[in-house]
């Protein structure tokens, strides 16, 4: 059952994404083109997904197990750290630079996009170069194998 609803689940937001845009990069370029040719569409379909977002996690906060019984397992961190900074600026550069996130951009992949296979290629080298550097941090004990 888990897996069916994690697919049903992948399957709305992609076709959301689909159906608001955000899986095509000149319209999120557009977006974040302040100076030029704006285009803030896109900033009502983000206020939309944080109105979801924050109804869920306050529902999501009073209980102890998903509705399909998995313990729930939200963040406890509220600190605003080098790594939680460094790391959103390398995001906004990637947004900008790509028209893509991640989840646009395997939806793009999907489509057909070759612009996707790119980013979608970059984004899995820099996902293992953070994996490896975070493994070497670890003593060598506790590294999993």
């Amino acid at each position: 059952m888990t897996v069916f609803t994690s697919l049903l689940a992948g399957l709305v937001f992609g076709l959301g994404l689909i159906v608001s845009g955000m899986a095509n990069p000149a319209k999120v370029l557009g977006f974040l083109d302040l100076g030029g040719a704006w285009d803030p569409s896109l900033a009502f379909v983000m206020a939309g997904a944080i109105a979801v977002g924050a109804l869920a996690f306050a529902l999501a906060r009073k209980r102890t197990v998903s509705f399909l019984g998995a313990p729930m397992k939200l963040p406890t961190s509220r600190d605003i750290d080098s790594r939680l900074l460094i790391g959103s600026v390398v995001f906004g550069i990637g947004w900008g630079v790509a028209g893509f996130c991640p989840g646009p951009g395997l939806v793009a992949l999907g489509m057909g996009e070759v612009k996707a296979l790119v980013f979608v290629a970059a984004m899995l080298v820099g996902m293992g170069a953070f994996e490896l550097l975070e493994r070497r941090k670890q003593p060598a004990g506790l590294r999993p194998t």
